[in-house]
């Protein structure tokens, strides 16, 4: 079997060293990955709020459109009563002279 050479005071120094900068650099880069997923989380809640809030604009202005609409067949359905009612009073009337 082979010996080791017992490593001098500055190598055991300098690996400490690599190994302290390789933890660091992955702590870093945990740090970062991290950082980006929350980054990207928020994005994907921001974008669905705000798709959230387009479709309730949407329905909002569907509404208020079918209200127009309802107000409109009332108008109109008042409206058409209205000439019926004034119809048959014409009728009625112009039967009366006669009469």
């Amino acid at each position: 079997m082979k010996e080791r050479k017992k490593k001098t005071k500055k190598e055991r120094k300098k690996e400490r060293r690599r190994r302290r900068k390789k933890e660091r650099k992955k702590e870093e880069d945990e740090e970062r990955k991290k950082e980006r997923k929350k980054e990207e989380e928020e994005e994907e809640e921001e974008e669905k709020e705000e798709e959230e809030e387009e479709e309730k604009e949407e329905e909002e202005e569907r509404e208020e459109e079918e209200e127009e609409d309802k107000g409109r067949k009332r108008k109109t359905k008042r409206r058409k009563r209205k000439n019926k009612r004034k119809k048959r009073k014409k009728q009625f009337s112009f039967c009366c002279i006669f009469v």
